[in-house]
Parts: C-alpha cells; sequence; structure tokens
C-alpha cells in the first residue's frame, strides 16, 4: 500500500567503486549483518503481521561432498549418515513450529515457490531426501509438484535414484555446478572433478527431463582465457541448458583459496571483465536471453521468466529468479534464511571448518521450543525497504518501473536516492536515453543526470550490467555498511 509518510533515509552519499567486483548482492542485506537477538520475537507474532498467500519455501542442506577453493557458503564435507539423520530430525521439529507459527494468525496457508540449496542438497541419499519432501508436504504443506520447485546439485551427487526422487516430487529446476568442463581449471578452483563424471551427471539431467536444466560456470580462474573459456560455454551450450549462470570467481577470507590467490587486483579486474564480455557475446550470439549480470536463459522454454514475479515490473506470475528472496520466504534447516517485512532472520554462519561444524552441531541440539523465537535477524524499516526493492529489480536486465515503486513506496526512488542514481549516471552506468545504450560516455552521462526523474524505467546500461556487482553496494546503507565492517570473519 502506498504511503506518503516522511521517511528517514540514509544521507551520506555512496563512494566510486573501485573494482566492478565488490559483492554479489543476491539478497539484502548479507547475512554478515545479522546480530544474535538475546530475546527475540515469537516467530507467531512476527508472521501474524504477513501475508501468507504467497510464501516461499527454502531448505537449506549444509552438506557437500567436497568444498570448492572459491566457496564460503555455509556448509561441511563429508557428513557422516548420523548427522544427516539427525539434521533431518532436527529440521522436522523446526517444521513443526513454523508451521504452528504460521497458523497461529488463522489465515489460509499458500506456498507458491519452493527450493532446496545449500551446499548441496543431494548430498543426502535418495531416502533423505524423500524424508527432505514430505516434511516440506506434510509438515509444511506445501505442495511441491504444483508450483515452480529448484533444487541444486553437483556432479558427484546427481545420482540415478536422486534424481529419480526429485523428479517424482516435482521439481521443475535442477542447477548443476560444473563451474569448468576443463580438468585443469577444475583443480586451479581446488574442485577435484573430471569431465567425464560431469558429462555422465549432465546425461542423467537430460534423461530425467527436468523442465529447467542450470549450469553453473566460472570465469576468472587462474591461467583462464578466452579460449579455454569458450571451451567450457561450448561444452555447456552442447547439452541444450534452458539456463546458464555465468559466475566471476571471488576469493573470501577463510576459503581455499586465499592462501594461494595472489594476482594483482586490477590484473585479475580485467581478466574477469574481459572474460565476462567475452560469454556474455557468446551466449547471446547462441540466442540466450541475458536477466542480469549472471543468468542467461533460452527463449521460450520454461526458464524464460520474461520478468515474472520481481518488484516494480508489474508480472504477477510466480517463478524462481535470482533475486527472488523477498518478504515471504520460510527458511528451514541451519543457515537458511527467513525474510518478513519487518525483520530477516537466520541461524548462526560462519565460513571455517570448525566453525560451521559447531553451528551445525548446535543446530541438531536445539531445544524444539527455542525455534519459536527469532535467533539472528536484521530489522528491516522503510529506508532498508526501498533499498531491498530497488536492488532486486536494477540488478536485473529489465530494471525497475518508477510506477510500481511509487505505488509500493508513495514516493519515486530518485528523490529517495539522488545521490546514488547520480553517481550511476556519472559513470555511463544507466540507461539514460531509454535505448539500453546508455548516455555516451560519463560527461554526457553527468550532464544528463537530471532526466533520471524523467524516466519511467530505471536500467542498467550493458557496461552498467557489467559492473552490476559494484552497482549493488551503491544501494546499502550506512547501518547495513557499518554492520558488515564489524563483522568477524570466522
Amino acid at each position: 500500500m502506498a504511503t506518503s509518510v516522511p521517511v528517514h533515509l540514509s544521507t551520506r552519499g555512496p563512494e566510486e567503486p573501485e573494482t566492478p567486483y565488490e559483492q554479489y548482492v543476491y539478497a539484502y542485506p548479507h547475512q554478515k549483518a545479522y546480530r544474535l537477538l538475546e530475546n527475540g520475537p515469537l516467530l507467531s507474532e512476527l508472521w501474524s503481521r504477513e501475508r501468507l498467500d504467497n510464501l516461499s519455501l527454502y531448505a537449506h542442506i549444509p552438506f557437500c561432498e567436497m568444498r570448492c577453493g572459491f566457496c564460503n557458503l555455509f556448509t561441511r564435507t563429508g557428513a557422516p549418515e548420523e548427522i544427516t539423520r539427525a539434521f533431518l530430525a532436527t529440521l522436522r521439529r523446526q517444521a513443526h513450529v513454523t508451521r504452528e507459527a504460521l497458523e497461529a494468525k488463522g489465515d489460509p496457508i499458500r506456498f507458491t515457490l519452493a527450493a532446496f540449496g545449500g551446499g548441496t542438497p543431494t548430498y543426502l541419499t535418495a531416502a533423505e531426501l524423500a524424508e527432505l519432501c514430505d516434511i516440506c508436504e506434510t509438515v509444511m504443506g506445501a505442495d511441491l509438484r504444483a508450483v515452480p520447485f529448484s533444487v541444486e546439485t553437483s556432479p558427484a551427487t546427481a545420482t540415478a535414484d536422486r534424481l529419480a526422487v526429485l523428479a517424482e516430487r516435482g521439481a521443475t529446476r535442477l542447477s548443476i555446478g560444473v563451474q569448468s568442463f576443463l580438468d585443469e581449471e577444475a583443480r586451479a578452483a581446488v574442485r577435484p572433478q573430471k569431465r567425464a563424471e560431469v558429462d555422465a551427471a549432465l546425461a542423467r539431467l537430460k534423461e530425467a527431463r527436468f523442465p529447467v536444466l542450470n549450469i553453473d560456470l566460472i570465469y576468472g580462474i587462474d591461467g583462464q582465457t578466452e579460449r579455454s573459456f569458450r571451451t567450457s560455454l561450448d561444452a555447456a551450450l552442447d547439452w541444450e541448458p534452458e539456463e546458464i549462470y555465468l559466475y566471476p570467481l571471488y576469493v573470501r577470507p577463510l576459503t581455499g583459496l586465499s592462501t594461494r590467490h595472489d594476482k594483482a587486483q586490477q590484473l585479475w579486474d580485467a581478466q574477469r571483465l574481459a572474460l565476462y564480455r567475452f560469454g556474455r557475446d557468446h551466449l547471446l550470439a547462441a540466442g540466450y536471453r541475458q536477466t542480469s549480470l549472471r543468468v542467461f536463459q533460452r527463449p521460450g522454454t520454461a526458464a524464460d521468466t520474461g520478468g515474472r514475479q520481481r518488484p516494480g515490473t508489474g508480472g504477477g506470475e510466480e517463478s524462481i529468479s535470482e533475486y527472488n528472496q523477498q518478504a515471504g520466504m520460510v527458511g528451514l534447516g541451519v543457515g537458511a534464511r527467513s525474510f518478513t517485512e519487518t525483520m530477516h532472520y537466520t541461524t548462526d554462519y560462519a565460513v571455517a571448518v570448525p566453525e560451521v561444524r559447531r553451528i551445525i552441531d548446535e543446530y541438531i541440539a536445539t531445544p524444539t521450543e527455542s525455534f519459536r523465537r527469532v535467533q539472528w535477524a536484521f530489522e528491516m524499516d522503510d529506508d532498508e525497504r526501498r533499498r531491498m526493492y530497488v536492488l532486486q529489480a536494477l540488478l536485473e536486465a529489465d530494471g525497475m518501473s518508477v510506477s510500481g515503486y511509487r505505488d509500493r513506496f508513495g514516493t519515486v526512488p530518485a528523490e529517495d536516492f539522488p545521490q546514488e542514481f547520480r553517481l550511476l549516471a556519472g559513470q555511463g552506468w544507466l540507461d539514460l536515453a531509454g535505448d539500453g545504450n546508455g548516455a555516451g560516455g560519463a560527461g554526457r552521462a553527468r550532464k544528463s543526470a537530471a532526466r533520471v526523474a524523467d524516466l519511467d524505467v530505471l536500467r542498467l546500461t550493458p557496461e552498467g550490467l557489467a559492473w552490476a556487482d559494484a552497482v549493488g553496494p551503491v544501494f546499502f546503507s550506512q547501518r547495513v555498511r557499518d554492520a558488515l565492517a564489524h563483522y568477524q570473519d570466522r
């Protein structure tokens, strides 16, 4: 509902980005901005203020068969069966408490999206995957066969029995992390895998006939060239996936590559930008449509979202997208995040192996009653909600409808964030001409900055999209920046 009530927005201006690769902003704010609450609100009170007829269900499975050198996700490797079984038993307890909290309001509950992430959900056995689906259906009340349902997998765990369970339970999208089809590049990324294993897994995925197959590739690996990147791109295209994600390589603290990577920042940025542009152009020439910095979809397939279920686009049809993490997401499992209009909450988070194992063990030992209250959280005010809305739409290729923003908040983005949009215009990252090609350089963009207020759609230029991981942090509030700056990696 629109409101004209004045809201306090952060006034400190954003700084000009120094690198195209500052942070992947797939959700705002990052989990590192959350803090432990001494006496968090009851879930029943929190969800009583929310719409319950358009919820998303997310289950986080914090297990992998190996840890890639670039991975800073919340996951552990080689978990024995007693751990995975205990984890599922705890997730079931958490699901019962969460469902009760949703039911307390008395409104009908409807899930319109579902996803299993991690980690690698298919690290679970076929029987354990079936149990996880049972929890989502019988306890949470999600009809997995009736909604878009995405699952992440890996070459080693995409086995026929696991895929059969997921196909039977209604999975509509399987995303496989390949990263590179070249064994030497996989080794350089500290991801020991063989091309034969990758091809065998992809063959099983195609045989299972999921509506959407996504293949993840990475660029910026040590020694990677346009020629070697093309080898992976063409190998992926040979499988005719409905979707391809191109990820820039990041090296984060406490990851396997953090002690090995020594490439100068400017040289590495130049390598990644060049490889991105090459990969983008190659996929566009192959007939794919770019929907964000990372995502390329094959038109006319089940992956072709066409801007559905995104803020400010006017679309109402539900679909799974990169920036789908918005209010109404219900998370289960250690590491999962939940989003309401007023608060984002989760469990503890870490990257280092000992800390991850400790947090998983503590989750398993959590008393059922403790799941009734929020633990780690970030409180969302009007300023933060506006920022999240902008980020979810602006970082997509189609951009953000100004009228959609006005309908939601009663104001216009150029007035709420004048310094941020002025910076984008000055860099030539904002499409001021309305043709997707920018304003012909930074100088001209600065002269045209006043035109931002006249635009119906705020859309990044192709170069702005290339710098999307720098554009995102431009819209971080000072409160979030301070929280991230004070976070201690562990």
